[in-house]
């Protein structure tokens, strides 16, 4: 990754290319920043069954998303290294490094859909959240040694007026001792969005068993296989306490790719 200024500046360069003049004065002098402010005064924790396509259904419950250690490989500041920082994280397929490396991190496609809802249920249009993950490997772009000059598997999105946002990524690896699982960080906005103390909740999304097995067995996924059966979510240090708000909803297969869903209350 380069060190060269043009690469640098962040959300703060990617929002007039992304919202325009007119949207960025209606994001921070309007209602969603007021929606938000709203949400962040809330209170903040499973089953699943197959389908034929290899991914399972989930039963999400109700109530706020629990808050959740960011883990040791946040690249938001608040542990090494700050991507939010850097022009280009704003985006919505975020499998490609971005900057000086171009590298794609390679896996099973996997779409990722969140919706973002305040407890009285209302959509939270203009929040923004920050994504990121392992790759198939169990590596975290920034921070692992085979991947320190990579960050790839990391981006920003904003909620559209509904409150929902995609990410298009890859199937993560099950390293050892935690459960596989995709991070993210809830903002109030873009212009929010440039460190983790500015966060309104950081948590994480747990990925069903059925389809982290038919993940696995793929090529590329070998290592996989064994942390899985060595790990359970009533074992996982994050999961052990309830994960019906956390656990995605599974749509697709490995030929074509899944999509996980999950609602956020905030």
């Amino acid at each position: 990754m380069s060190d060269d200024h043009d690469d640098f500046g962040g959300i703060s360069r990617d929002l007039p290319r992304l919202l325009g003049r007119r949207r960025m004065l209606g994001l921070f002098a309007g209602g969603a920043a007021m929606t938000l402010a709203a949400a962040c005064s809330s209170s903040p924790a499973s089953s699943s069954s197959s389908s034929s396509s290899g991914g399972a259904a989930a039963s999400q419950g109700s109530g706020a998303i629990p808050e959740e250690t960011g883990g040791p490989y946040p690249a938001d500041g608040s542990n090494g290294p700050n991507v939010l920082d850097h022009a280009g994280i704003v985006r919505s397929d975020i499998r490609s490094s971005f900057g000086a490396s171009t590298t794609t991190a390679q896996g099973v496609p996997m779409r990722i859909d969140l919706t973002l809802r305040d407890s009285s249920g209302a959509a939270l249009p203009g929040a923004a959240v920050y994504l990121w993950h392992c790759d198939r490997d169990g590596n975290y772009s920034l921070y692992s040694r085979a991947v320190t000059a990579e960050n790839y598997l990391r981006g920003v999105q904003a909620a559209d007026d509904a409150g929902t946002l995609s990410f298009t990524s890859i199937f993560p690896a099950c390293y050892q001792g935690r459960w596989p699982h995709v991070h993210f960080e809830i903002y109030r906005s873009l212009a929010d969005a440039t460190s983790s103390g500015n966060a309104l909740r950081t948590t994480q999304l747990a990925l069903p068993k059925e389809t982290c097995e038919a993940v696995y067995a793929t090529d590329g996924y070998s290592s996989s296989v064994r942390t899985l059966s060595q790990v359970s979510l009533t074992s996982d240090m994050v999961f052990r306490d309830g994960w019906d708000r956390q656990l995605a909803t599974m749509t697709g297969d490995v030929a074509s790719g899944y999509t996980a869903s999950l609602p956020v209350v905030v």
